[in-house]
Order: structure tokens, then C-alpha cells, then sequence
């Protein structure tokens, strides 16, 4: 998959999926960071996680752990364990909510020292999919929001037809 490509994923990594949705790209992260590894699959909507548990149950997936999770009020996960952590489709919601600081500060305390954070939007464009344009955010936004959390930008590419990616990490 291309955006655990982009960041490096690799085998024993944490990695924790904010936000993950029904689990695609935590299913992907499974089969790089194996059993060595874990995937720590976040969201706060349970009839998605409930797909995703189908899913790694009929697949017999040991290295996913699931966690029902308003991150606007607490990540479950222990302080500097998540090595990358990605946030797909996501951060639009939080900035136009005003619930930044609690997702943004709660990631960072979760990273480990130099890991991983990325942001995967829609581009910043009129049309389908995704949300409507007034709440999509550019490159730069994400960029800036990144930096105003204490983030390193280290650096923005496609990852697709509609998306690109924002790779930060956070400071040692």
C-alpha cells in the first residue's frame, strides 16, 4: 500500500491507525510489522470496527488490536510506544469540529520520541469523493496545523488519484 510505503513501515513497527474506519490500511499494516510488530486500530464508530473484527477474526489476524476510542477525549494507548501513525480522511473533521488539540496532543504523547506522524487528506479540490470543499484542507494547512503542534514536517507527496500525504514527526 502506498502510504505505509511512503512512511517505511516496517516489520516490528507499532503503528497505530487513527481513525482506521473498517480497517483497511490497519489490515495492510499487519502483513508488514507481522508478529513482531502491532496495529493499534482506533475509531470511535463502532459498526466499523465491528467489519474490522470480522476481519481479523476470519483471517486469523493475531497482531491487530482494536480500540473503540473518541480521540477527542482519550487514545487507550500507552505514552511513546506507537513508532508511525497514520491519520487517513480524518483531520478535516477534527479542524472543523475545533477538536484539534486534544487529537493532536494525544498523538504526540503516544509517538515515540522521532516517530512517525502522517496525515493523509483529499486533495484540496471541488467534486467527489470526499467532503465538501470548505472543509477539505490544502497541503500547506495541514502543514501548518502540524507545526503549530510541535511536529517536524519532513515532507508532502500523492498517494493516489485524490489524496496526498503530510509526513511529520515528532521531536526528540
Amino acid at each position: 500500500m502506498r502510504v505505509l510505503r511512503a512512511i517505511g513501515l516496517s516489520k516490528g513497527d507499532k503503528f497505530m491507525d487513527a481513525g482506521c474506519g473498517d480497517g483497511y490500511i490497519s489490515i495492510a499494516a499487519s502483513k508488514i510489522v507481522k508478529n513482531q510488530g502491532k496495529v493499534y486500530a482506533l475509531d470511535e464508530y463502532e459498526p466499523s470496527l465491528d467489519i474490522l473484527r470480522r476481519d481479523i477474526s476470519q483471517n486469523r489476524i493475531e497482531n491487530i488490536e482494536v480500540r473503540m476510542a473518541d480521540m477527542t477525549t482519550a487514545i487507550p494507548i500507552d505514552d511513546n510506544i506507537i513508532s508511525k501513525c497514520v491519520m487517513a480522511n480524518v483531520l478535516h473533521g477534527f479542524v472543523s469540529e475545533g477538536t484539534l488539540n486534544p487529537v493532536l496532543n494525544g498523538i504526540k504523547r503516544v509517538l515515540k520520541p522521532g516517530g512517525t506522524f502522517a496525515v493523509v487528506e483529499f486533495n484540496k479540490v471541488e467534486g467527489p469523493p470526499g467532503p465538501s470543499y470548505n472543509v477539505r484542507l490544502s497541503p500547506e494547512d495541514v502543514e501548518r496545523i502540524l507545526e503549530e503542534y510541535g511536529f517536524s514536517i519532513g515532507g508532502t507527496e500523492e498517494v493516489g488519484k485524490y489524496h496526498y500525504l503530510v509526513e511529520s514527526f515528532k521531536n526528540k
